[in-house]
């Protein structure tokens, strides 16, 4: 279940037992605090923000507290604090992202969908880099990606080729994806990107958090 509202709780020790809470709609304790967690899979290390918490992945709690202080949740999104986990696990971070979260709908996709199962398939090559258990679809104008992210949780990416963007494409693929998955689906949305985050918004994600990641 995905709930409309936060629910504050006391925040688990482990990143996997922090999004399934928040995928039942109970969120970090809003208290300030900057939390080391172990290391998870789908990435070397992070950042993970919610309101009023953030969680430094795959880091011990000595190496946060030796660079920020309770309340000090934007500084973990910023390049000092980034260059120091950069040269700790000697991999760049990807983009700040949005995270959107949504429940899965009943029924078939809205589009006609075409499932993509050649493994050199070039986006498909390229969503295996990223995640596990991947499935690719094809339609005219576009590509919808599910799979495994970070601490296994269910993640989608989707791509709408130029020719046929501005249609109500993206926010179609956003939808059908809620439709093929058969749990809580999170979405990593570039703030910037703002076609991306309206598409999704509307397909019904709602804003939860946001994260970086250094993954390879």
């Amino acid at each position: 279940m995905v709930s409309g509202s936060p629910t504050p709780s006391s925040a688990p020790e482990r990143l996997e037992e922090v999004l399934a809470a928040v995928e039942d709609g109970v969120y970090p304790e809003p208290d300030g605090a900057v939390v080391a967690v172990p290391a998870v899979s789908g990435a070397k290390a992070g950042v993970v923000g919610f309101t009023g918490r953030v969680y430094v992945v795959g880091v011990d709690q000595a190496f946060v507290d030796a660079r920020l202080r309770t309340w000090d949740l934007g500084h973990a999104f910023v390049p000092p604090f980034l260059a120091d986990l950069v040269d700790a696990f000697g991999v760049a971070p990807e983009s700040v992202d949005m995270l959107g979260l949504a429940s899965p709908l009943p029924g078939p996709p809205p589009l006609a969908l075409t499932p993509i199962e050649d493994r050199d398939h070039p986006r498909v090559r390229r969503a295996l880099g990223y995640r596990t258990e991947v499935r690719v679809w094809s339609c005219t104008g576009g590509t919808l990606i599910l799979g495994r992210g970070l601490a296994g949780r269910r993640e989608i990416a989707l791509e709408v080729d130029p020719e046929h963007r501005g249609r109500g494409l993206g926010r179609a693929l956003a939808t059908s994806a809620r439709h093929l998955t058969d749990g809580p689906l999170w979405a990593q949305i570039a703030p910037g990107n703002a076609a991306s985050v309206r598409a999704l918004l509307d397909a019904g994600f709602r804003p939860v958090g946001q994260e970086v990641l250094l993954v390879r």
